[in-house]
Order: C-alpha cells, then structure tokens, then sequence
C-alpha cells in the first residue's frame, strides 16, 4: 500500500508540474506581440481581422502591439468614461478604414500602425469639448480629424523613412492643433475649453506635495490616454505590463521623472505649455514627439544599439534579438581569427 501511495504522490506532482507548464505557455502565448494571433486570423472575416487591427491600434499609442492590452485599455476608457471610449474607438475604426480605403500597405494596417493617432485626436477632441458629454454632432469631426491622421500618416512616413524615423504622433499633434485653431472657444457648434498656463503648486506642505507626485506617476500612464482616474490607470499599466515588463518598467521610470520635471522632455514640455498657453492651446505631446526623434537621430556609440524601426517588437524580444545578434558576430570574428 506504501508503493502505491508513493506512485501516486509522483504522478500527483508530475501532473501538478505539466499543468503549471501548460499555464505558463497560456500565459506566455498573451504576451509580446501575439503574432500567432495574425497567422490564426488570415482566413477569418473581415469584421474580426479589423477588431484585432484596431485593438493593435489601441496600444500602439503606447509603443506596444497586443490586442489583449488593447482590451484591457478600452475597458480602463470605459471604466473612465463611457463616451470617452465611444469616441475613441470611433477614431480608431475611422482612420483604420479609412487606411483600408485608401490602399495603404496591408502589413502596417494590420500591425495598427493607422489607428492610433485617430484615437489619440478622438479622445482629446472629448477632453476639450465644452459641449459636454454625448454631444452627437461632435462625432463629425472625430471621424474627418481620424481620417486625415491616415493621409499626413502616410505623407510624413515617406518623407521621414529616409532617415529611418518613425511617423509617431506627428499626424496626431499636427490635427488637434489644426482642429482647435479652426474652431475657437466660443463655436456654435463645436466650443472648447482654452488650455490655461501651467501654474506654480500652492505651498500646501510638503506631505501633500510628496503624496500628489506619488500619485501622479501612475496617472501619467493613464494620461497618455488622456485618462485621468487613477483606478483606470492602474488598468493601462497592467495593459503595459501584460505586453511588456520592461516596458512597463519604463512607463514608470518616465512617468515619475516627468513628474519631478527633472529631465529634456519634461522642460520642454513646460516650456510648450508656457508658449502655446499663451494662445489657449494645449502642447498635447509635442515635447515628447520631437524630442524622441532627436534621440534617434543622434549619432556616435549609441546607434550601434538603435533597431531599425520596422524590426523593433516587444523590448525582451529585442534583448534577446541583440544578445544573438553579439554571439554571432563574436563567433565570426573568432572564426576569422583562426
């Protein structure tokens, strides 16, 4: 009786052991970019195929491509606010169509590439409305605004590509700014709130000072959705994470030094802030945007660990696509030396 009570404690662990595997392949399979998911989806509808593309398109606002963290993100919206997330996916569907209309290359429609700056003018078009919430006429210029995101998206990648430089939110910026210069704060139709100048913090004490920056760095994760609840945050961080611990990682790290305006992107943000304030518009992610394309373009040792724009996927698989990348070259090199 002892043998057979011992042989089943082995096959109860061996069992336990393979479905622990088994969970963590699941797990595993969700992260990253989910090109399995692509393959699976060549022969099904097209409705479903431009349910994955949109919500490809979701976290490509975030520099991921996972449609599970762009289901998470959505929920987080809603979570938010529910016309929020009306008008953002509503951007996403109109440039994404829009890009299919319009012929442009099948893989970057796929990948997202023409959804997310459609969302991104949807969402701020609702953050600065003045007509409130389930304003239905605002539903004109979000779907007009999300189309042309798709011509200068594709105007700018053909120029910047001689550089290998990515098109980002350009089309965004260039379309909220073009967008609340045209229709002015008082609007009949289509009113705004002015953005106001970034004011100096109330001397309140220095524990509440401390508690509002800690609470600022995940609420500047979600801002990138122009979200600003904490609990939906958290939501979009999570969305980071599944993609990308590294990523997610960095969020933070970016976040949190932009909270204690202690870096180029946070003064130049201000600094923005401070020149387009000035006039009643916003700096939306001007700063961000031109910045980071200054850091591509710089030159000297660390473009030896640049990856060119159309290789780049989740931040791991890029480690460990440059760890192969130096093992190989090293055994070369050891090669020719023999």
């Amino acid at each position: 009786m002892w043998i057979e009570t011992k042989s089943e404690v082995v096959e109860a662990s061996r069992s336990h052991a393979s479905f622990s595997r088994c969970l963590l392949k699941t797990l595993l399979l969700c992260t990253g970019d989910m090109e399995h998911l692509d393959k699976y989806m060549q022969d099904k509808l097209f409705v479903l195929q431009l349910g994955v593309w949109g919500l490809r398109g979701v976290t490509r606002v975030i520099l991921a491509n996972n449609p599970l963290s762009g289901a998470l993100i959505l929920a987080a919206l809603y979570w938010a606010s529910p016309w929020q997330c009306l008008l953002g996916t509503l951007g996403l569907l109109a440039s994404t169509l829009t890009a299919v209309i319009m012929g442009q290359d099948s893989n970057e429609v796929a990948a997202g590439l023409h959804g997310f700056n459609g969302m991104l003018v949807s969402l701020l078009m609702g953050v600065f409305s003045a007509a409130g919430d389930w304003y239905w006429w605002l539903l004109l210029p979000v779907c007009l605004g999300s189309a042309t995101c798709v011509i200068l998206f594709s105007g700018l990648t053909s120029w910047l590509d001689r550089w290998d430089l990515p098109a980002a939110v350009f089309p965004f910026n260039i379309v909220i700014i073009l967008y609340l210069l045209c229709t002015g704060p008082h609007n009949p139709y289509f009113p705004h709130h002015a953005a106001t100048l970034p004011g100096a913090l109330e001397p309140n004490g220095t524990e509440l000072i401390a508690l509002e920056v800690i609470r600022g760095i995940p609420l500047g994760v979600g801002q990138i959705f122009a979200c600003g609840s904490l609990g939906p945050s958290f939501l979009i961080l999570g969305a980071v994470l599944l993609y990308s611990p590294l990523l997610a990682v960095h969020a933070l790290l970016g976040s949190a030094v932009g909270a204690l305006a202690a870096f180029l992107s946070a003064y130049a943000d201000i600094a923005l802030s401070n020149l387009m304030g000035t006039v009643g518009l916003p700096a939306c992610s001007w700063a961000a945007t031109l910045v980071s394309t200054l850091m591509l373009l710089l030159s000297g040792s660390l473009t030896a660990y640049r990856i060119p724009i159309g290789q780049v996927k989740a931040p791991e698989h890029n480690l460990r696509s440059r760890n192969q990348w130096e093992a190989g070259n090293t055994a070369e090199r050891e090669s020719t030396d023999v």
